[in-house]
């Protein structure tokens, strides 16, 4: 090691580049390079390192940001092509949706009609002997009888809740 070399820290290197630290940091690890020296805990790197970290990420921060736009323009077309083929399957979804209520309103409108005429010949025809109520029957029971109808109803008002403080 040279005494003249100066030496560099990872925060320096970082604030060179114009980069966060730990950027700086991850780089150094991923490309295994190794420090020159130790200044108590801090790792110290040569010029050299210095000038190679920063050349990675100047060249990189270019590259990285057309590489970005075409990326992001790309993805985006993608997205674009996905949402269209789902906006088509939606539009038939709703159109054979619309057809099956359609559907739906002409069996309605069909039974209606279908029951109206039901309904219409069952009056007019004469009743038949189960249709007409017998004469002697006395079991009906919305006719009063001499057995259980009095003629007055005799209830005891209700007194509600708290109804033993007005004795």
């Amino acid at each position: 090691m040279n005494n003249n070399e100066r030496l560099y820290k990872i925060s320096e290197i970082a604030d060179i580049a114009k980069v966060n630290k730990t950027k700086v940091w991850r780089y150094i690890r991923d490309n295994n390079i190794s420090e020159r020296s130790m200044k108590g805990n801090a790792k110290l790197y040569s010029e050299h390192t210095k000038d190679v970290i920063i050349k990675a990420f100047s060249s990189e921060s270019v590259h990285l940001a057309t590489e970005t736009k075409a990326d992001t323009s790309r993805i985006l077309l993608e997205q674009i092509e996905i949402l269209k083929g789902e906006l088509e399957r939606k539009n038939d979804q709703l159109d054979k949706m619309q057809s099956l209520l359609d559907q739906q309103q002409q069996l309605n409108l069909s039974t209606n009609r279908q029951n109206e005429k039901l309904l219409g010949t069952t009056t007019n025809n004469p009743l038949s002997q189960d249709d007409i109520p017998l004469k002697s029957d006395d079991t009906d029971v919305l006719k009063p009888t001499e057995g259980n109808y009095k003629g007055v109803d005799t209830k005891t008002p209700k007194r509600g809740l708290f109804g033993w403080l007005r004795r």
